[in-house]
């Protein structure tokens, strides 16, 4: 069966902007798809903002926004911001509590096999400007990904180094390919970006991967 890997980050407005398409692939091809989480650019690369271009920003503030317009997916900032980050100076706090809790639940959902799921349900609300970062508000996301907030937390806590472990793993098979996300490998191809889902769909179908309809 095809391999299709996901590499994910809870705090990429792109990442969210793909996500329906993503699962709604995963649900019409014959495909394995796994959900590989990696921490944010923020976090992997702690001075990217820092000593990055000064276009970066500005210019995704106004390309999200337009490009869900485009899509008719619903936008907001988020309420908190998952990543600790001073955006005047692009400065990183060393201490990430929100995305280390995001990060666990999302590795443990992709554990107990409800990895896009999950991150489908959460970013529906990180990307709607909703609070989303209290045990209601992502006990919500995990029951309406089909998991227990409490099975995932658990399963994290016994497992720390199998969580620094595995993302590890898929931050370095990310980057055999690209630095940036949504990254999708299809066997070995590499998609980058929500604007290669079209791409994607065609290789897809190249292959005849479809599943029988009805």
């Amino acid at each position: 069966m095809a391999r299709l890997e996901i590499f994910w980050s809870f705090r990429s407005p792109y990442s969210y902007l793909a996500v329906d398409r993503i699962c709604a692939i995963s649900e019409r091809y014959a495909l394995e798809a796994q959900f590989r989480p990696v921490r944010p650019l923020a976090l992997r690369e702690p001075d990217f903002f820092e000593k990055g271009r000064s276009q970066f920003l500005p210019y995704l503030f106004k390309d999200v926004p337009r490009e869900a317009a485009r899509l008719g997916v619903a936008f907001a900032p988020p309420n908190p911001d998952p990543v600790v980050m001073d955006m005047a100076t692009g400065k990183v706090a060393p201490d990430q509590p929100l995305m280390t809790r995001l990060m666990a639940l999302g590795v443990a959902a992709a554990e107990h096999g409800a990895g896009l799921a999950f991150a489908k349900a959460v970013s529906r609300r990180i990307w709607t400007g909703a609070p989303w970062s209290d045990d209601t508000a992502l006990g919500a996301a995990c029951s309406e990904a089909g998991v227990e907030i409490g099975a995932l937390g658990g399963w994290a806590r016994a497992h720390p180094d199998n969580v620094r472990k595995i993302i590890d793993a898929n931050e370095a098979a990310q980057l055999k390919h690209h630095w940036g996300v949504p990254l999708m490998v299809l066997d070995g191809e590499p998609f980058f970006g929500q604007d290669r889902i079209a791409a994607l769909i065609w290789r897809l179908d190249a292959l005849e991967l479809a599943r029988p309809s009805g």
